[in-house]
């Protein structure tokens, strides 16, 4: 390829993380041509700083904590996780953060991958500036799909340019255990690296600007979280802000707006995410730099037939598993198009990413799990439902004993009260990560109550919480 010359597709996907991947995948096996513009390494984020790394450092975390509530087993297991086993665990799912598998499948579906920088430089139009700083064209007949998603926003705080602070990428990446940690956040991410770091040896210290972990979740969710974590030796301290932070001799000082001064070895901020658009061209058709980028439910860009934002770019749910649900929905919707059809609009067909307005799933790895589908009965009481919920002990639950001595966890669901139909379910205990997909189910599927009586749970198993929890409705 010569540097002015220009490649036409019939689709041009910006980004090969999980959602790239996926929207090729369907565009390609529609009989679609398809380029893929990819900057960092093909799988993205989810690959090499997400997802996969941060499992494959909670996996031995959990496994050691469920090992310690089993009669016979916990006296073998009282002894320190080998945190360089951990971390070479770690490595291996990311491939050593090198990227010739995910090439070798991208390639497998017939997609053709231009390495370098991506920016549209007009309708249906892309520029790719490759590493070795030469251009190319890449022209669109038919769409072009944004699957460049999110990076780690960090505040505007005095001296944080100077800390070298961690992000989610640091948290999930580093090569050896800090002996002292702050955490900034109460989400997700700093809960689950917040129980990582601690669990290899760690001091940490969490200071959250809220006043629990886990804001989006059902309040007992984060106060059983934190309560596991504090158990576990961290120090968390709600109600707090950092105000400035240093690095004086090596080590980090935080100070909060109580005057509280903090020091460890590092500090992650997880304090939410960005969008990456800001350098992607959207000036040029006439879209706001850095915006998050609305989008109807054939994930079409708002204002533009030509052009898609699938994945966190949306925001719409910033999970994996919704950003590839939702490159499915889109890859089918633009080889509908492309075909000359309009994608059918019924609310349960191909062509509507429908999940994402009450039925989005999200598991987080900690000690205790806590997991939920659809909404939480304060977004279900603000979005004008008529609901009521319905909460279970799950030590009460036969298999919860088996699973665990002391087995400690909380069930709710959410029930509307007109339609006889869940609008929400959230689990929090050990291994209800595995339960949460028979919630969706039931949320997604709007199955009514009175048939998920005819739903029997095996026993026993944690899953008979569904009956206890429907008794507490017929009950209540």
């Amino acid at each position: 390829m010569t540097e002015t010359e220009t490649n036409t597709y019939d689709v041009v996907v910006l980004g090969a993380g999980p959602v790239g991947e996926n929207v090729a995948d369907r565009t390609r096996a529609a009989g679609l041509t398809t380029a893929v513009v990819e900057s960092e390494l093909v799988g993205g984020e989810c690959s090499y700083w997400a997802c996969m790394p941060s499992k494959a450092l909670l996996r031995p975390v959990i496994a050691r904590a469920d090992a310690r509530r089993v009669p016979g087993l916990r006296q073998a297991v009282q002894g320190p996780l080998d945190a360089a086993a951990v971390l070479a665990h770690r490595n291996h799912y990311t491939s050593d953060w090198h990227d010739d598998g995910q090439v070798r499948w991208l390639e497998s579906t017939g997609a053709e991958l231009h390495r370098g920088h991506g920016r549209l430089s007009g309708p249906r139009t892309v520029t790719v500036t490759r590493p070795d700083g030469t251009e190319a064209v890449l022209s669109a007949r038919h769409a072009v799909a944004v699957c460049t998603g999110t990076r780690a926003a960090l505040p505007d705080l005095p001296g944080i340019d100077s800390v070298k602070p961690w992000t989610s990428r640091e948290a999930t990446g580093s090569q050896s255990v800090p002996g002292s940690l702050i955490v900034v956040g109460g989400g997700v991410v700093a809960a689950e690296m917040a129980t990582v770091w601690q669990s290899l040896g760690s001091r940490v210290t969490m200071l959250v600007r809220g006043k629990g972990l886990l804001p989006r979740m059902e309040p007992f969710a984060g106060e059983l979280v934190a309560e596991a974590l504090s158990e576990a030796g961290a120090d968390i301290r709600t109600g707090v802000s950092v105000e400035s932070v240093t690095r004086e001799n090596g080590t980090v000082v935080a100070v909060t707006d109580r005057g509280e001064r903090i020091e460890a070895d590092e500090i992650l901020f997880a304090t939410g995410r960005a969008p990456r658009t800001d350098d992607i061209g959207l000036d040029t058709i006439g879209l706001d730099p850095g915006s998050w980028l609305p989008v109807d439910d054939s994930l079409r860009v708002t204002g533009h037939d030509w052009l898609y934002a699938v994945g966190d770019v949306n925001r719409r749910a910033l999970l994996t598993h919704q950003g590839k649900y939702q490159a499915r929905i889109a890859g089918a919707a633009i080889a509908a198009r492309a075909g000359g059809e309009e994608p059918a609009a019924e609310p349960w067909g191909a062509h509507a990413a429908t999940a994402d307005h009450g039925a989005v799933p999200q598991v987080v790895f900690t000690d205790p799990e806590a997991a939920a589908v659809g909404l939480s009965l304060a977004e279900a009481e603000q979005a004008g439902h008529r609901v009521k919920a319905v909460d279970v002990d799950m030590s009460s639950v036969a298999g919860a004993g088996l699973y665990a001595d002391g087995y400690k966890g909380r069930a709710r669901m959410v029930v509307d009260l007109e339609d006889e139909i869940l609008r929400g379910v959230t689990l929090v205990g050990p291994g209800v990560g595995e339960l949460i997909h028979s919630a969706t189910i039931a949320v997604a599927g709007q199955v009514p109550v009175g048939r998920l009586w005819h739903a029997v749970p095996s026993y026993p198993t944690i899953s008979e919480v569904w009956l206890r929890l429907l008794e507490a409705y017929r009950d209540a």
